[in-house]
């Protein structure tokens, strides 16, 4: 508690201290936390935007590294850039983030997770991240919340991109662009390839007998939009993506140092849009998508002998109607149908291996003078397990034009995963999804170019799906405070986070893996002259993890060190187009590993060259 009330204070006294040198209102607009229009200081859903400058300025490649900072996201990887990850935001697992490319999901159904892990930035225009549960609107994962990616779109005169640069850890990128705006036709196409040497994922000092050798990763990525207005009211849209990742990695379970592990990641996505203003009031969009989501395994350069490959398809139909009743006004009704397949070269395979969930979902928000309410109802009808409806209720009271606070009640549920149903020799074709009802509670403040939000949280989830065979049975609580800022005073800008939170076991009261009770964050950047710099400061508490000996097989708690890691960056303007980039990376070499015997990547730097007209 000591920590809120210190943060808490820190916060208001950034606000009123600087309120005198701001002035550029918040009236930036979003999509996901209502899927239609909204200004993002009229959300009920607490949200955070990064848009292509904050990517640009943080000369980070890939997703995982910009998300760091971002209020009540954590992270895990083993070994290092590319390597497998885990997402926990606001304490829920991994499986319980939804994550979306242009609205597309490429998840893959025998994990139940998306590989953040291999989205690299240059890809990337904008993110949005949802915080809290959204499962009435999206379906299934959305218990913690949704991630939303988008990659670049064409706009302005026609003009090309080029970016550069070198780093540590034999570190090598890429990246090359063109698109731009004329007649009613829009279209971006971006090429990115990244290379490192990186560290051994293992460390030989907890996991003896690993192999101490470097293991690197590389990555060609591409991205490719086509639009074009008939006239202001009808626009078709096509968007490609594709991402292509090779990755060493180290095998807790077989230490033979003769053995070369490597595995292929390989993700894709093609969409196919209709925009359509029918009338005055109605707006109606049509969605056709492919998602898909490869893995395989190699042992040697060989196929290894069991599970080498693992694909899922999605196919998707979305068909979603805004009515706009007038300025204050608008509700949602739409369709949606997924069709997910899955391969394997596992023998025997999998008892079944293809689903469909048909979805209907209905919204409303609207603002009454000083008051806002926000209602969303969804039926998700699944042909493995049958139907879940989901809803969610959300209540907002404007003091003043700057101060406001929110309030909701929601309900949510996960699908088992194709792995937890039917894998071989072990799946439980009986599982029903997991379930969660939510509690939040915000104060939020914004004006003259600041946003400071505080939300409490009370995330309750039942039927968690654990063991093996895994059965229903466990029961978790997540429960906290969240403080996120953001202001601009003249040359300067101010960031920061901190979450503060009990995730648990409902049942044993131990704490849940891998998640801190208290992380937070805190970034400055100053512009002199026709230099940028920055300060970025990460902070951990310890966490635990479940280590299993691969030489016993004996399983025993570990606890991992909490961490402060500082990263600096700075960029010169040799031109209003051309601008050199340098960043460094956790200054004082912390260990902030968050996968008990897997090594972090250390201290690094980066310089870089970016030619954007």
């Amino acid at each position: 508690m000591k920590h809120i009330v210190i943060t808490a204070a820190l916060f208001g006294a950034i606000t009123f201290s600087f309120s005198a040198y701001a002035d550029t209102p918040m009236e930036l607009s979003i999509v996901t936390p209502t899927r239609m229009p909204q200004a993002m200081d009229k959300t009920i859903a607490d949200t955070t935007v990064l848009n292509e400058e904050d990517i640009r300025k943080s000369g980070a490649a890939d997703v995982p590294t910009i998300l760091r900072d971002v209020a009540g996201v954590e992270f895990s990887q083993n070994g290092g850039t590319g390597k497998s990850s885990g997402l926990y935001l606001r304490g829920t697992d991994s499986t319980h983030v939804l994550i979306l490319v242009d609205g597309v999901r490429i998840n893959s159904a025998t994990t139940g997770t998306t590989a953040l892990d291999q989205l690299m930035l240059d890809q990337v225009e904008r993110i949005e991240v949802v915080r809290g549960n959204v499962s009435s609107l999206y379906g299934s994962e959305a218990i913690g919340g949704v991630i939303q990616i988008f990659t670049k779109r064409g706009r302005g005169a026609l003009a090309a991109n080029v970016s550069t640069g070198v780093g540590s850890q034999g570190t090598r990128r890429l990246s090359t662009g063109f698109g731009g705006a004329a007649d009613g036709t829009d279209f971006h196409v971006q090429l990115s390839t990244f290379r490192t040497d990186g560290v051994s994922a293992l460390n030989p000092a907890l996991v003896p007998g690993a192999n101490p050798d470097r293991d690197g990763y590389r990555n060609n990525s591409m991205s490719a939009n086509v639009g074009h207005a008939f006239n202001p009211d009808h626009r078709v849209s096509a968007a490609l993506f594709g991402s292509n990742g090779n990755n060493q990695y180290d095998n807790a379970f077989n230490l033979n140092r003769t053995d070369v592990n490597t595995n292929r990641n390989q993700m894709w996505k093609l969409s196919l849009a209709s925009d359509d203003q029918i009338n005055e009031t109605w707006n109606s969009k049509l969605q056709l998508a492919n998602g898909v989501d490869q893995y395989r395994d190699y042992l040697n350069g060989q196929p290894t002998a069991f599970g080498s490959l693992y694909q899922t398809s999605s196919n998707q139909f979305s068909w979603q109607n805004a009515l706009h009743m007038d300025d204050s006004k608008q509700l949602l009704l739409g369709a949606e149908s997924l069709q997910q397949k899955v391969s394997s070269d596992i023998n025997p395979g999998y008892l079944q291996n293809s689903r469909t969930v048909n979805s209907v979902f209905a919204g409303y928000t609207g603002r009454y003078d000083v008051h806002q309410l926000q209602a969303n109802l969804r039926q998700d009808r699944n042909s493995q397990y049958g139907n879940a409806t989901t809803g969610l209720l959300g209540y907002g009271y404007s003091f003043t034009d700057a101060w406001r606070t929110t309030a909701s009640y929601s309900t949510a549920f996960k699908a088992p995963t194709f792995n937890d149903l039917y894998y071989p020799g072990g799946g439980n074709p009986t599982l029903q999804p997991e379930h969660a009802r939510s509690l939040e509670a915000g104060l939020h403040y914004t004006a003259r170019g600041q946003q400071l939000d505080a939300v409490y949280f009370d995330n309750r989830i039942r039927d968690l799906i654990s063991g093996w065979p895994p059965i229903n049975v466990n029961k978790a609580r997540i429960n906290g405070v969240e403080f996120s800022y953001a202001g601009q005073f003249g040359d300067t800008g101010v960031k920061a986070a901190l979450t503060e939170q009990n995730p648990r076991d409902d049942m044993t009261g131990i704490q849940l893996d891998r998640r801190a009770k208290l992380h937070s964050s805190l970034g400055v950047t100053q512009q002199l002259g026709l230099w940028q710099v920055g300060g970025e400061w990460l902070y951990s508490g310890t966490r635990e993890d479940n280590f299993t000996d691969p030489n016993t097989f004996v399983t025993t708690r570990k606890t991992l060190v909490s961490f402060n890691v500082f990263n600096l960056t700075a960029s010169y303007a040799i031109s209003k187009q051309t601008k050199l980039l340098l960043r460094a990376d956790n200054l004082a070499n912390q260990n902030d590993s968050n996968v008990y015997g897997y090594n972090p990547l250390g201290r690094r730097l980066f310089v870089g060259l970016n030619y954007q007209p």
